[in-house]
């Protein structure tokens, strides 16, 4: 998730753990320097080989055996200064390190975006799909309760923080399994058969979600609205990439070749192909969910060096329209199409 959401959520959990009062504000800033501290890895990155950053960013430092080893580094860094302001011990200050190391990469795996919990021992990306990666209606009541912890010095605040937290994510699976179902009977109207389906909410939010399923050689996008009843905002279809089909100028053994099964591990094989950028797509990410126009790419041109890498590519711009657009599906205006419950 977003680096406050980190920091927030392991600051709530060192504070819980903490009985010295007098330390409070440093074990909650402990907390949240250590639960965004695994992103560290977003400067793993070249600019000779731009698909790096997506095969280490949320690997080792995400991985739930590199958390003792995180703390520690954590702690290392932290105890130099936190001894001079108070008397707390290096042991104490790696456990509290730990505690918020150790949220990290649990939170991430939360999202659609893929995290390696299992490395060395899985190469799998986990992805629970119960939260967006950025949502202030997560964030926002657990910085409130976190603050007030800080300034009251009561630990119960930290309790009712990891209680919202808890819930939010609980609330999460809930509406997943309730949009997983309106899926799968709106691809059963559609006298479709799903080889696999997956969803993710959208932006903000556990109301607005999108839809994606494969049947036969298509991927079919839609937003499913759950709220008291699921409605479908029906959406669009791609192709899924084949090399014969889109790319068959394309040398299997180049290194863009290569650059294309790295990114269909990272997209967890969910590619499409945009004929006019000559772009390979993933299909998860779209700004507006029932689309399929992407965040991001590849973009192939199979004239260049055999050793020349693929050119990233992203488009993250949201005009007014689009947004208007969103907002009009979060809120129901324009999702009245199909009805499902």
């Amino acid at each position: 998730m977003d680096p406050i959401s980190q920091g927030i959520v392991g600051s709530s959990f060192s504070q819980s753990c903490a009985h010295n009062k007098k330390s409070l504000v440093l074990i909650s800033v402990i907390g949240f320097l250590s639960g965004v501290a695994p992103d560290i890895d977003i400067f793993i990155r070249s600019e000779q080989d731009p698909l790096l950053f997506l095969e280490f960013h949320r690997q080792f430092t995400h991985s739930l055996i590199f958390i003792p080893i995180g703390g520690i580094i954590c702690a290392s860094f932290f105890y130099c200064f936190s001894r001079i302001r108070t008397n707390i011990s290096f042991k104490e200050v790696w456990f509290f390190s730990t505690v918020g190391y150790g949220t990290h990469g649990l939170l991430d795996a939360c999202t659609s975006y893929g995290t390696l919990l299992f490395w060395p021992f899985s190469n799998e990306r986990i992805t629970w799909n119960n939260i967006s990666i950025v949502d202030p209606l997560f964030t926002i009541p657990a910085l409130i309760l976190v603050v007030t912890a800080i300034k009251t010095k009561k630990r119960i605040f930290s309790f009712f923080s990891i209680g919202w937290i808890i819930f939010y994510l609980s609330l999460g699976f809930v509406q997943y399994e309730r949009a997983l179902s309106t899926a799968y009977d709106l691809a059963k109207s559609r006298g479709h058969n799903p080889e696999r389906l997956t969803l993710k909410p959208s932006f903000g939010n556990l109301i607005l979600w999108k839809s994606i399923y494969q049947h036969e050689q298509t991927f079919y996008v839609d937003a499913i609205r759950t709220v008291q009843s699921s409605t479908v905002c029906s959406g669009e279809s791609i192709e899924i990439f084949d090399y014969q089909q889109h790319l068959p100028g394309l040398d299997k053994e180049s290194q863009q070749a290569v650059d294309v099964e790295r990114f269909r591990w990272f997209s967890q094989n969910y590619l499409g192909f945009d004929e006019e950028k000559n772009l390979v797509t993933d299909v998860r990410y779209s700004m507006l969910p029932n689309q399929i126009e992407p965040m991001w790419g590849l973009v192939i041109d199979d004239k260049q060096d055999t050793n020349q890498h693929a050119i990233w590519w992203t488009g993250r711009d949201l005009d007014q329209r689009e947004w208007d657009l969103f907002i009009d599906m979060l809120s129901g205006k324009k999702c009245g199409n199909r009805d499902l419950d």
